[in-house]
């Protein structure tokens, strides 16, 4: 009897396991059913894919309550060992920047004041599901300085502008290379020569453009392949490179190519996504921008983004030449930033130097009813994400009052100076200082951890993907490398510290793709960044999508999350050819650690022709 008991007793043990293991089995197959798997095609009765022949669409999807539930419990759902590559016509894609995709979505752009320029995002629906391409016979980058000068042509194969700008010395097809003289629309002879004639025109000592640190932060409009901003390195000068998607196309991914900080942007409806006096210097060399369009909104956001006495070089026909037409112009735009209380404060040759007032005196001083206004006071210049240009006048605070440069000292002292506008965060000097000190340990520490594997020159392209005051930059100012800082939308107060830093970023939300091209960062930083956009509800795949889509070959990841976020990262790596070389550590706690953190880092494969395409 008692054998008997335990066989029943066994049986129904056995019973119990079976509709555990069933009911586990069917949970996994709802998942499965009702969500899309990474690297598998999506599509609906009316067809979600742009055209017949689109990569994979939809971005990954997840019924989130049941991987939460599979997590808890201690099951894992399987991850595919592939994610399909794009068809290579994607090679060159910046998904909210696809133009194609405003015909297709059939907005309704105004293309008088550059909005099909603007970001336009997919819908998650629309989404790129897949990984993109390198273009045929692409080679590892040329390494900084070299890169300043020359590039693969197989990496962006395109000789268009080569070709257009041949009398200007931009670029010159060479073999198998692209070279850069350093030329320009208005510096034919070399924008080293250029930029001393405008320390001259400013009268600084030495001929310094940098006039002893003072001028450190500039933004080139309309900046071409960036040789301006290229050899402003030299004179310890950071220039916010800043170029449209347009008619002169893939400048931004030459400039970026060759090391060059730049962005793609426009000055069209949205403020650039900076904070206010974030910049000693704008800069528009035959820049093609209409300034007097709406009521000179456009002078109107340089202004909003200049320092209190901050310059503006202006080289265009307009500012030398006598026809009627460009005097028209000229005595217009004179006009305008007179009212803007401007000063012209140098002319020389085909460039005029402009001055913005230290103070709000002159603005008191005008008439009543003179234009462009005064902001209103419940106006917040510092927001930029998403947010219409407005054609008034940014006042100074009472604190910024008769500052130049914001009350900053020059560089490179001002990168570990804690900055006055710390107080308009509500961030200490104390705090400031502690995080400079956390930040130059932990990128110790990450050094040491790629030492094995880190070549020289092998890092140039570095982007910051939550950025908070700067402290990871900062840690990296004795290598030979540039940093874009990168500040979400809720964070982004602290951008302007960043700044005032004597470094440049840009706000964005990671729920979106960045206004790049692909292959362009050598290293992507993201601490907590995973973190954020799970709370949101966006998706990480998407988000680890779009960082393979911005990384270079042979680049590397830092990721520092939570454990459970860095346990499912990865599975994910092989998927996406990141195992290159991979490294995982529990790091040091200290005072910015939220909780128990991984740091995971990994390495971006090159791939081989042998990768098959959908």
């Amino acid at each position: 009897m008692k054998q008997k008991n335990e066989q029943i007793h066994t049986t129904r043990l056995l019973t119990y396991l079976l509709i555990g293991l069933i009911g586990v089995l069917g949970l996994v197959c709802l998942y499965y059913g009702s969500s899309v798997a990474p690297g598998s095609r999506r599509y609906d009765d009316t067809d979600s894919r742009l055209d017949g022949s689109d990569p994979v669409f939809g971005g990954f999807s997840r019924n989130r309550d049941l991987v939460d539930l599979l997590d808890e419990q201690g099951y894992y759902l399987e991850v595919p060992k592939s994610i399909p590559i794009c068809d290579m016509k994607y090679s060159e894609l910046i998904p909210c920047l696809d133009r194609n995709l405003i015909y297709q979505l059939k907005l309704k752009p105004n293309l008088t004041v550059m909005e099909h320029y603007e970001r336009h995002c997919p819908p998650p629906e629309r989404r790129y599901n897949c990984l993109i391409p390198p273009p045929k016979g692409y080679k590892i980058p040329i390494r900084w300085p070299a890169s300043r000068d020359e590039v693969w042509k197989a990496n962006i194969p395109h000789t268009h502008l080569a070709e257009e700008k041949s009398d200007q010395h931009w670029m010159v097809v060479d073999g198998e290379k692209i070279k850069f003289p350093g030329g320009g629309t208005h510096f034919h002879y070399g924008a080293d020569k250029y930029i001393v004639g405008l320390a001259q025109m400013l009268k600084f000592p030495g001929d310094k453009l940098n006039n002893g640190g003072h001028i450190r932060n500039v933004l080139d409009v309309g900046c071409g392949v960036a040789s301006f901003g290229a050899y402003l390195l030299h004179h310890d000068i950071i220039a916010m490179s800043l170029a449209p998607n347009d008619v002169h196309e893939n400048q931004i991914q030459f400039a970026l190519e060759r090391g060059i900080p730049s962005t793609l942007g426009v000055l069209g409806t949205k403020r650039l996504p900076y904070p206010s006096r974030s910049f000693e210097l704008a800069h528009c060399s035959r820049c093609r921008i209409d300034w007097l369009q709406r009521d000179g909104i456009l002078l109107l956001e340089l202004d909003r983004l200049l320092r209190p006495g901050g310059y503006f070089a202006y080289s265009s026909p307009e500012a030398y030449e006598q026809d009627p037409e460009n005097r028209k112009i000229w005595n217009a735009m004179y006009s305008l930033l007179k009212r803007m209380c401007w000063k012209v404060v140098a002319k020389r040759g085909q460039t005029v130097m402009w001055s913005k007032p230290l103070s709000n005196s002159c603005y008191l001083k005008r008439d009543p009813g003179t234009l462009p206004p005064l902001c209103n006071s419940s106006d917040d210049p510092d927001a930029s994400w998403n947010v219409s240009m407005k054609a008034c006048i940014t006042p100074y605070s009472a604190r910024m009052h008769k500052e130049r440069w914001s009350g900053l000292l020059p560089w490179p002292q001002r990168l570990t100076a804690a900055p006055p506008r710390l107080e308009e965060i509500g961030v200490s000097s104390e705090e400031f200082h502690e995080d400079t000190k956390i930040w130059h340990f932990r990128v110790i520490e990450y050094w040491k951890q790629m030492k094995s594997v880190i070549q020289k020159n092998s890092i140039r392209n570095v982007m910051d993907m939550n950025s908070n005051l700067g402290g990871f930059a900062t840690a990296l100012k004795d290598k030979d490398v540039w940093v874009m800082n990168v500040a979400s939308v809720k964070m982004s107060a602290r951008l302007k510290i960043i700044y005032d830093r004597g470094l440049i970023g840009t706000v964005h939300d990671w729920c979106e793709a960045f206004s790049t091209y692909p292959r362009t960062y050598d290293l992507l930083h993201a601490w907590a960044v995973f973190s954020e956009i799970k709370e949101r509800g966006c998706s990480p795949e998407d988000f680890l999508i779009e960082m393979d889509r911005i990384l270079r070959p042979d680049g590397f990841v830092i990721i520092r999350d939570k454990h459970s976020v860095i346990n499912y990262i990865q599975k994910f790596i092989t998927a996406l050819r990141w195992d290159g070389w991979l490294s995982e550590v529990e790091p040091r706690t200290d005072a910015l650690t939220g909780g128990e953190e991984r740091v995971l880092i990994a390495r971006k494969k090159l791939w081989t022709d042998g990768f098959m395409t959908m």
